[in-house]
């Protein structure tokens, strides 16, 4: 099980290190390990939301977020993106963006870090709304319940998410942004316009993913009669998972979520290194990995033996957005980022193994999931 998950991972991690070794020596192997450990730690959190996603949709959109999705992520987040900042900051065509990148290391990380405001408005307050949002819903099981039955009663006002996050917005733009990092000056507008981007993106996404959800939920209410008879009568029955428009955009969300996760990571990657090759090369290992991760998730039905994982990872998401948002004015240690995560996602998987002893499981069998195969 744990190499067919991770097969792909570890030869990929062998390969990545060997090409690693051989262009730029020892020193170039030491920083790809470094990256990989460094993305692998602050994405953890990412596996668990990615898998709670996941498990949603059929076998087809599986693979295609673990195929299509992988190369998104390591080219499009870990490569591309970068270099398109680089291109809209200093006004710069693609071919240019890519010299400057190559030839003037220093200028290039100067200007990937002059835009970290407005990257950071975007991630946070997009991360901010997946916490709020889950935070505000009337749940079966609640982990720190004196705090989150209080607040799903109250999420039940409409649109109290979007008014928290804009709140959290302006205190953003009138606190932090006024002097931000990197001598970067007062970026009040841009934090702003780069937030209710953030925010306008969620909500699109979002709201048009879980549009068609709910009518393939409606659909398949339509059916249910129909399936429990056939399942009675000797049919197979089976739970195919989010298909066609709704697996479409569902796909859509995961990739937006994944890449407000590597926001951090790649801008924490400069204080490692400013080569885009060898900044690539780690972080996209690293990337493979929490795919791979979140296919084991999905594979062994953990989450639902495990019923305080994804709060614990929302808890996290809730805390890489202040995080993100904090860090337009002060620099934020990216181990201080990688530990909250951790240590939250550790805290409820200890709470979830107490919760099944208690209850005399445990050791639960595994929910039965559609196969997932990693196809890279």
């Amino acid at each position: 099980m744990l190499l067919k998950t991770f097969g792909w991972s570890f030869a990929i991690t062998a390969v990545g290190l060997g090409l690693a070794g051989v262009l730029w020596g020892w020193q170039g192997l030491a920083i790809v390990g470094i990256l990989s450990i460094l993305e692998i730690s602050l994405s953890f959190d990412n596996a668990v939301i990615n898998a709670g996603i996941l498990r949603k949709m059929n076998a087809f959109w599986q693979r295609i977020f673990l195929t299509v999705g992988i190369l998104v992520a390591v080219f499009g987040m870990r490569l591309v993106f970068p270099v398109v900042i680089v291109a809209i900051t200093a006004k710069l065509g693609p071919i240019e963006a890519v010299q400057l990148a190559i030839n003037d290391k220093a200028r290039y990380q100067e200007l990937v870090t002059g835009a970290h405001p407005a990257i950071a408005a975007f991630g946070g307050i997009f991360l901010l709304m997946i916490f709020l949002d889950f935070i505000f819903e009337d749940r079966e099981y609640t982990w720190l319940s004196w705090i989150e039955k209080p607040l799903a009663r109250i999420g039940k006002l409409d649109m109290l998410s979007v008014i928290i996050a804009l709140v959290a917005l302006l205190v953003s733009a009138m606190t932090v942004a006024t002097h931000a990092a990197h001598g970067a000056g007062d970026k009040t507008t841009t934090v702003l316009l780069a937030g209710i981007g953030g925010l306008i993106t969620y909500l699109v996404v979002g709201g048009i993913s879980g549009y068609f959800e709910g009518r393939l939920e409606d659909d398949e209410a339509e059916e249910a009669d129909g399936a429990a008879v056939e399942k009675k009568s000797g049919g197979a029955g089976s739970a195919v998972g989010l298909a066609g428009k709704a697996a479409f955009f569902m796909f859509l969300y995961l990739e937006v979520i994944d890449a407000s996760f590597s926001f951090d990571g790649v801008i924490g990657a400069f204080a490692i290194t400013n080569d885009i090759f060898e900044m690539a090369l780690g972080l996209g290992i690293g990337a493979m990995y929490i795919r791979s991760l979140t296919v084991f998730l999905v594979r062994k039905g953990t989450l639902d033996d495990y019923v305080y994982l994804e709060h614990g990872a929302h808890y996290a998401i809730g805390a890489l957005g202040v995080i993100l948002l904090v860090s337009i004015r002060y620099e934020i240690n990216d181990v201080i980022t990688g530990l909250v995560g951790v240590v939250l996602i550790a805290l409820s998987f200890g709470s979830s193994v107490l919760r099944n002893r208690r209850e005399g499981k445990p050791g639960q069998e595994p929910s039965a999931q559609p196969e997932v195969r990693s196809g890279v």
